[in-house]
């Protein structure tokens, strides 16, 4: 009971000092909010995007590859002038490639044509992907049709002008309605609604914008745009077989498109295959770097607070010298002293950051909100924060309260 009532009085003696002294301990108190507002915004910010590029090599799969006429990664000094006189991935490229793999579960060719407006009687919504996919795409892109269906093989193959749209252009269209069965148009083309795709948020590795997505089959947009145009990105996309490694299903990959192509064992490769993961371990490593700029930046803010708040306790110590004396006449305990100073300095850094951890939760609500990306801070981040406050309150009160514990009880008493 003794050891709660010193934290209750330490913590009212830290408040206290807030109040009385508002303007110097806020002043102290802003490099501890604005060390752990960084170190915990950067923290959770790097979660979420961590999360979401998992969330994109998930929906996709660890064994997903692309096979494109740029890679998906250059080096320092890249020859770009071999890149861009490559030949585009094209869907007899595909239909020689799928019956030769054996190592590959499912593969699909199709095209991304962007910024395109998709309209419904009044109502339109820009900045859509109009993908033109063969039938086997949604065995290799993982997507979920809450309403409606997906084409049927036939359906595909034949052409049909039907549409598979993203849930943000259902909403931006439909409002209230019902889409499955709605004529809309898109690059010129009436399209009927046949599915609406689930809605997905943004995405770091986005090959395709799933909400602002309209999927048709491959051989109808191939009527309506140019297939052969670099700027609507072909791509042949496949996915290995389960308990392959995904060496070896990129190994027959290059060496089957190494066939269709005609090389010679000296020429080069004119086509990249792609692997999804290469991309998603790149991104971790840019995170991990942001995250020691977090903790290097972070930590002079802290160091900066660390001083102030010993600052404190100084000053503390001095105007309530005759107080400490009169509780060690009584029979007060160094250690009791000690430990009352301690909790004072902690009971600062945790005002301090608790107001940094606030501010992070505000803008990681905003965040998600704006973004359409989930920025949750979550309960490691928050334990983070409480722990670094803690062990800054520690060492900042240390010496002040050491001090404090060491003073002669008669001079203390006398000091008024």
């Amino acid at each position: 009971m003794i050891y709660l009532r010193l934290i209750k009085e330490s913590f009212a003696f830290a408040f206290e000092a807030l109040r009385v002294n508002k303007l110097r301990t806020i002043l102290s108190l802003l490099g501890i909010t604005i060390g752990i507002l960084t170190i915990i915004a950067i923290l959770t910010a790097v979660d979420a995007l961590k999360g979401n590029v998992r969330a994109s090599v998930d929906k996709l799969g660890t064994n997903a590859m692309f096979i494109e006429k740029w890679p998906i990664l250059f080096g320092k000094d890249y020859p770009w002038w071999k890149f861009i006189n490559r030949p585009l991935v094209t869907y007899a490229d595909f239909q020689k490639l799928k019956p030769r793999l054996q190592t590959a579960e499912a593969s699909t060719f199709f095209i991304d044509v962007s910024n395109q407006t998709v309209k419904y009687k009044n109502n339109s919504v820009e900045g859509a992907y109009m993908t033109g996919a063969t039938y086997e795409f949604d065995q290799v892109y993982a997507f979920e049709i809450t309403n409606g269906r997906y084409f049927t093989e036939v359906e595909a193959k034949a052409g049909r002008n039907l549409a598979i749209i993203g849930a943000a252009i259902a909403t931006g269209l439909f409002k209230n309605e019902d889409p499955i069965g709605k004529e809309i148009k898109v690059a010129g083309a009436k399209l009927v609604v046949i599915g609406v795709i689930k809605k997905e948020g943004a995405s770091i590795l986005k090959f395709s914008d799933d909400d602002n997505s309209v999927i048709v089959p491959y051989n109808f947009i191939k009527g309506v745009v140019n297939v052969k145009s670099d700027r609507n990105h072909p791509h042949i996309m496949l996915k290995g077989k389960d308990g392959i490694p995904i060496d070896e299903v990129e190994s027959e990959v290059h060496s089957v498109m190494r066939s269709i192509r005609r090389l010679s064992p000296l020429e080069e490769d004119n086509f990249a295959v792609n692997k999804i993961t290469v991309l998603a371990n790149q991104v971790d490593s840019l995170f991990d770097v942001l995250n020691i700029a977090g903790w290097v930046i972070g930590g002079f803010s802290i160091l900066v607070g660390g001083f102030g708040i010993a600052n404190i306790m100084f000053v503390s110590v001095k105007e309530r010298t005759h107080i400490i004396g009169i509780q060690k006449s009584l029979g007060a305990k160094n250690f009791f002293i000690l430990l009352q100073f301690l909790i004072e300095s902690v009971a600062l850094c945790l005002i301090g950051g608790a107001i940094g951890l606030l501010i992070v939760w505000l803008i990681s609500v905003g965040a998600s909100k704006a973004l359409n990306m989930d920025f949750t801070m979550n309960m490691g981040n928050v334990i983070t924060g409480v722990g670094i406050s803690v062990i800054i309150g520690t060492l900042a009160g240390f010496i002040p309260a050491y001090t404090a514990s060491q003073l002669d009880p008669v001079e203390a008493i006398r000091s008024k």
